[in-house]
């Protein structure tokens, strides 16, 4: 239930809003275009934004935020960049957006770094490079932008670009924690939790799971969900678990929709409710969740809470059967054995049955031998 996230590139362009900022914008246009660089930029942020007066345009907001950058400003530049980076008032390049984004980031522009290093992970305008997408996150991490300490806390637990080292990787993610980034709050309690980089503490990995599953982080909200299930950390719970599962689960996380599913299909911190559990397990089964294809298998086996269908059944078997599955893999075997919702086929029971026991399901391998 637990997983490092591998990459989180977040653009973030800079461009704050302006509101509640009194300026007279007739005043701002004249300093713009006799050349006033912070006028121009501030110009063009609020053409970004259409706000403080002026109607919306991407493309005045290029235009004014280009003046600006041609004359060094750094901000400027970062921000022209974005646009490039995005296709906002200009024609998209991201060749045109590296440019700008070097440009800031030599000036030690932090937002420039991340975006540039954004850039070369995923080898956009420039040719793909872990070792530079992690220099450029860490220059911008040391100046505190929390989204580049996220990023470069991934390179090093992955040790992509940078020596592996969990020690760092934990560092950069509780630095970025603490400034409330959820992804890294769920990063952190992963580290806790897993004692990689830090001593292991349950206590800790809930404390950030909580931080980033109040900020909507579903990772975060499942894993806190599977704490208060089992009262890992903090005192047992199925009422929380279930309060926790459902709020990621209505985000379409599949581990936590099986979890829901299980939670009604036992009846624990809810009432009983096959029909529910259902309806969870086939959310998570449309996303590929073996265990919740499974799952809804046996339902369809034995009619729990919906309309008995073999076929149906040997249907989920078989999903789950595909992904190694053992339990589903042995169903299976017998389903073609027995001819339940699909031909009958020896052939094909055998072959099911053989990868089951492959997987060490002993029924399978007692079927196996004898069916020989």
């Amino acid at each position: 239930m637990k997983k490092i996230i591998l990459f989180l590139g977040v653009f973030y362009a800079g461009l704050v809003s302006a509101q509640g900022i009194e300026a007279d914008i007739n005043a701002i246009i004249e300093k713009a275009k006799t050349g006033n660089a912070n006028a121009q930029k501030t110009l063009g942020s609020y053409y970004y934004l259409g706000s403080n007066g002026v109607e919306q345009s991407y493309s005045k907001a290029a235009y004014w935020l280009e003046r600006a950058a041609e004359q060094g400003d750094s901000d400027a530049q970062c921000k022209i960049g974005f646009c490039y980076n995005e296709g906002k008032g200009v024609e998209q390049s991201y060749s045109k957006a590296i440019y700008w984004y070097k440009k800031a980031a030599e000036q030690g522009n932090s937002v420039a770094q991340c975006n540039i290093g954004f850039c070369y992970n995923e080898g956009e305008g420039v040719e793909q490079s872990y070792s530079k997408a992690a220099y450029w996150w860490e220059k911008a991490a040391e100046q505190g932008n929390s989204v580049a300490q996220c990023n470069i806390g991934v390179c090093y637990s992955e040790g992509e670009g940078v020596e592996q080292s969990y020690s760092k990787a934990a560092y950069w993610y509780e630095r970025a924690a603490e400034q409330g980034h959820s992804n890294a709050q769920y990063n952190i309690g992963v580290c806790y939790d897993e004692g990689k980089g830090v001593e292991q503490s349950y206590s800790k990995a809930i404390y950030w799971y909580k931080k980033a599953a109040e900020q909507g982080n579903s990772d975060a909200q499942c894993n806190l969900g599977f704490y208060y299930s089992q009262g890992q950390g903090v005192e047992q719970s199925y009422s929380k678990a279930i309060y926790w599962y459902k709020k990621a689960a209505e985000q379409g996380h599949s581990k936590a929709q099986f979890n829901l599913g299980v939670c009604y299909d036992e009846g624990k911190g809810v009432e009983q409710s096959y029909s529910k559990a259902i309806y969870w397990y086939k959310k998570a089964a449309e996303q590929g969740h073996s265990k919740a294809q499974y799952n809804i298998g046996v339902c369809y086996y034995n009619g729990n809470g919906v309309e008995q269908s073999y076929s149906k059944a040997a249907y989920w078997y078989k999903k789950a059967a595909e992904q190694g599955h053992s339990v589903a893999q042995f169903n299976l075997g017998t389903c073609y054995y027995n001819g339940n919702g699909v031909e009958k086929s020896k052939t094909k029971a055998i072959y099911w049955f053989r990868k089951a026991c492959n997987n060490f399901e002993d029924k399978a391998c007692e079927a196996l031998n004898e069916i020989k």
